[in-house]
């Protein structure tokens, strides 16, 4: 598995991108000086995007169906987590744009060659704010767990 977008997992038999970039701007507007360079201050983040590109060859990798499925998740316009393989959670993103090149067609017309890309972006606030505070999740699981324990030891004795 190379990475997760909501159940639809990107890999070899599915979509293998080639390339990913990430883009994360930040929000620095200037106000004018006479006679000095403007003043700059900081605001915050601004948008964050992740572009997927690569190459489908159906007799090799995934085909017309996976891009399918992402075109139609594209279309229900919603947020999908998305997590790397190797567990890094980026967070919220909605599928902005699936662009498609075809080449190298086989006899009844179907490609051989598929060159895509996929532009996600994010939505979500931050992970604090997707995730919520872990330190008072973590405190009622363990409260929940404790008293789960007290109730098998009630039951066993």
């Amino acid at each position: 598995m190379m990475l997760t977008l909501g159940f639809f997992v990107f890999m070899l038999q599915t979509l293998p991108y080639q390339s990913m970039q990430r883009t994360a701007d930040y929000r620095w507007p200037t106000n004018g000086r006479v006679g000095q360079r403007p003043a700059a201050q900081f605001l915050g983040l601004d948008e964050e995007k992740i572009t997927l590109s690569g190459v489908l060859l159906p007799e090799i990798t995934g085909g017309r169906w996976s891009l399918l499925t992402v075109q139609l998740m594209a279309e229900q316009g919603r947020a999908w987590p998305l997590i790397e393989g190797t567990g890094t959670i980026y967070g919220m993103f909605v599928i902005e744009s699936v662009s498609e090149t075809h080449s190298q067609f086989f006899a009844d017309g179907s490609p051989r060659r598929t060159e895509f890309t996929l532009t996600l972006k994010r939505v979500d606030e931050s992970l604090a704010a997707m995730f919520g505070d872990l330190r008072q999740q973590a405190g009622e699981l363990y409260g929940q767990g404790g008293e789960l324990a007290g109730k098998v030891g009630d039951f066993l004795s």
